[in-house]
């Protein structure tokens, strides 16, 4: 492939022009796309306002669902990103609408996860089933769950081994951490519940699963290649943006290099230093219509 300097595509500067032209939301992971660990990029604030002013939507997208909304915005805020709740969207809400959409007639859920994940899926109207034989769940949902209890553990196994529908809000095995501890995160507590039943999820949300982005779509009523997926992994960020037929771009100010975007068999449709090289491009793009 050609140097790279700030960005670099797959398509002509004219096509990608094209392809930016039509965007109207841009939905962002967070970690190493707008912020790495506790440190604010001095370019996001910038970048989100200049999404802004060319007539785009925004969305933040986390595949970690062990927080509210309110502990996340409570993040950014302290961060200093200025958000709404209608501008985060999480594997919580993924899995809300979801249920939703293919269990319209669920309410109560037996959900393993911690406390502010609860508080998510009670707020939009479901009840939580307690660690009782005789309360029988309509749908059971394992997720990243810090405060995870053994006793309801095997419940959750009871339920899934008696066949009640059963979703993962994300695939991760671990959660990144710069602590000297593995935080076993909802892949792995799955692979363990599929031990104990021989069962896996029915299906499993979150990056790299198109739902995390129909959500989205859904809810501002866009076609795929409006939206631009950015973030920094090539497994997740950019295969979810193939898998929805998204436009994908990749951000180099996280986890993810150069050589890595090379060797990936789904390349991304852009491939930017950071958000502040893809806000000039967008600029550029919308400039001309």
């Amino acid at each position: 492939m050609s140097q790279f300097e700030k960005y670099r595509s797959i398509y002509s500067h004219e096509e990608l022009m094209e392809h930016l032209a039509r965007l109207k939301h841009v939905a962002l992971d967070m970690d190493g796309t707008i912020y790495l660990g506790m440190s604010l990029f001095p370019f996001t604030n910038d970048f989100l306002a200049g999404v802004k002013e060319q007539g785009l939507r925004y969305s933040f997208l986390t595949n970690n669902p062990s927080a509210s909304i309110a502990d996340y915005l409570a993040k950014l805020a302290k961060l200093g990103i200025a958000a709404s709740e209608e501008e985060m969207y999480t594997t919580s809400l993924a899995t809300i609408d979801y249920i939703k959409t293919h269990y319209p007639e669920a309410k109560r859920l037996f959900l393993l996860g911690t406390p502010s994940m609860i508080s998510e899926f009670e707020k939009a109207g479901f009840e939580s089933t307690a660690d009782d034989a005789e309360d029988v769940p309509d749908v059971v949902v394992v997720a990243f769950d810090k405060s995870l209890v053994y006793e309801r553990l095997c419940r959750a196994a009871w339920w899934i081994s008696q066949k009640v529908p059963y979703i993962a809000t994300n695939p991760d095995l671990v959660c990144p951490t710069d602590q000297k501890v593995v935080l076993v995160d909802c892949g792995s507590i799955c692979a363990c519940l599929a031990k104990a039943t021989g069962r896996t999820p029915d299906i499993t949300l979150g990056k790299p699963d198109p739902n995390m982005l129909s959500g989205i779509l859904g809810r501002y009523g866009l076609a795929p290649d409006e939206v631009a997926m950015v973030g920094d992994r090539i497994y997740t960020d950019i295969e979810m943006a193939h898998n929805a037929g998204a436009f994908g771009v990749l951000v180099l100010s996280g986890e993810t290099t150069l050589e890595v975007a090379d060797a990936a068999p789904k390349q991304p449709h852009l491939i930017c230093e950071n958000i502040s090289v893809l806000g000039e491009l967008i600029a550029e793009a919308h400039g001309r219509r």
